[in-house]
C-alpha cells in the first residue's frame, strides 16, 4: 500500500498528497482535542456530565447547565483552543523559518513585544473608570505592531552575513529581557489596581474570556492559520537552505517576510486575548515532528492541535487543582516549558 493518499479537487485543477500516517495521527489528535474540550467545558466548580455538556452543545441541554456552558465557560475555552493552535503554529513557522530547532515566540521576545504593546494600549486608552476609550477591536493590532516591531529588531541585530542560530538566540533573549523590563516599567506607572491586572495577564490566563473576545480573536486565527497551512510548502523549500531554494525558484527573501508577517499575526492576537502564555510555541512543533516528521504540509496542523490541547489542559487545571483559587494557564506551560527548553539545548549540538 502506498505511503501517501493523493486527493484532488475542483475537476484535478487542485491536489494534495497526504501522508497516510500523518492523516492518521491527524484525525486521532482532532477527536482527544474535542474530547479535551467537552471534559473541559463539564469541569469546573459545578459539576456537568459529558453527555449533557454534548447536549447543550447541540441546543437542548437544562437550562441551568445551558447558561453556564455558554455564558462563562465556553468563551474561555474557545479563546484558550485558539490561542493554543495559533501560538504553536506561530513557533513552527518560526522554527522552519530560521531552521533553528529553540526559536519559538517567546524566546525570541516577540511575544514581549506584544505584551508591552497591549499594556501600553491599556494604560494610554484607558480612562479614570478604568474603561477603555476606544474599541477592544483594536487590541490584536496593537499587539501585531509590538510583535512586528521586535521579530524585525531580532532579525535585523542577529543578521551578519546571514542569521547565526546561536546569535539569534541569544539576542532573542537579550530582546526579551528588555521587553519584560518595559512592560514593568508601564505597570509600575500605572495604578496598582491595573499592575495586579496586569502581571497575571502577563503570566498568560483566558480568565475573563467573553463572547466579543471570541467574536474578534476568531477571524483573524482563521485568516492567518489558513495563510500559515498554505505557506507550508514554502517551508519546506526553505528548509534546504537560501542557495538551493532561490535554485529552485524560491522567492526567498519575499517569502521570509510574509512568513514573519503571519507568525507576527498570529502572536500579537494570542497576546492581546490571553496574554504570554509561553512555551507553547516551542513545545508543539517538536512534539509534532517526533509524531509526523519535519515535512510541514503535515507539521503545523498537527502542531496546531498539540498547541491548543496543551492550552486547554493547562487551564483546566489551573481552574479546578487548586479551586477556589485559579492559576493562570501560563504557569503550567512554563513549569512544563522551561524544563523542556533545558533539555532541547542540551541535545542540540550545532548552534
Amino acid at each position: 500500500m502506498s505511503k501517501y493518499k493523493n486527493f484532488r479537487l475542483l475537476n484535478g485543477s487542485f491536489s494534495v498528497l497526504m501522508d497516510r500516517k500523518a492523516g492518521i495521527i491527524f484525525t486521532v489528535l482532532l477527536i482527544i482535542t474535542f474530547a479535551v474540550f467537552v471534559l473541559s467545558t463539564g469541569s469546573g466548580e459545578m459539576k456537568i456530565n459529558p453527555l449533557t455538556v454534548l447536549k447543550v452543545l447541540l441546543g437542548s441541554g437544562p437550562d441551568m447547565e445551558t447558561l453556564v456552558i455558554t455564558s462563562f465557560r465556553l468563551p474561555r475555552i474557545i479563546v484558550a483552543l485558539i490561542v493554543g493552535m495559533c501560538l504553536a503554529t506561530a513557533g513552527g513557522i518560526l522554527q522552519g523559518m530560521i531552521r533553528n530547532p529553540l526559536a519559538s515566540p517567546d524566546v525570541l521576545g516577540i511575544t514581549g513585544g506584544a505584551a508591552v504593546a497591549v499594556v501600553g494600549f491599556l494604560a494610554i486608552f484607558s480612562d479614570k473608570n478604568h474603561s477603555l476609550t476606544v474599541s477592544i477591536a483594536w487590541l490584536p493590532l496593537a499587539a501585531f505592531i509590538g510583535a512586528g516591531v521586535v521579530a524585525f529588531l531580532v532579525y535585523f541585530l542577529a543578521w551578519k552575513n546571514g542569521v547565526s542560530s546561536i546569535r539569534l538566540v541569544l539576542i532573542g533573549i537579550g530582546i526579551s529581557t528588555l521587553m519584560q523590563a518595559l512592560t514593568t516599567l508601564l505597570m509600575v506607572m500605572g495604578p496598582i489596581y491595573q499592575a495586579s491586572q496586569a502581571n497575571i495577564w502577563i503570566t498568560g490566563t483566558v480568565y475573563g474570556s467573553n463572547w466579543k473576545n471570541v467574536a474578534i480573536l476568531a477571524p483573524w486565527a482563521v485568516i492567518f492559520l489558513i495563510l500559515a497551512f498554505v505557506a507550508a510548502r514554502t517551508l519546506n523549500i526553505q528548509e534546504l537552505g537560501d542557495d538551493i531554494a532561490t535554485g529552485l525558484g524560491e522567492k526567498v527573501q519575499k517569502h521570509r517576510f510574509l512568513l514573519l508577517m503571519i507568525s507576527t499575526a498570529l502572536i500579537g492576537g494570542s497576546v492581546a486575548f490571553a496574554g504570554g502564555i509561553g512555551f507553547v510555541g516551542l513545545m508543539a512543533p517538536h512534539m509534532a515532528r517526533r509524531l509526523v516528521g519535519s515535512s510541514f504540509g503535515a507539521l503545523l496542523p498537527v502542531s496546531a492541535l498539540l498547541g491548543g490541547i496543551l492550552v486547554m489542559l493547562a487551564d483546566l487545571i489551573g481552574r479546578t487543582m487548586f479551586s477556589p483559587l485559579e492559576v493562570p494557564a501560563g504557569v503550567f506551560t512554563a513549569g512544563i516549558g522551561a524544563p523542556y527548553f533545558i533539555y532541547l539545548l542540551f541535545k542540540t549540538r550545532n548552534i
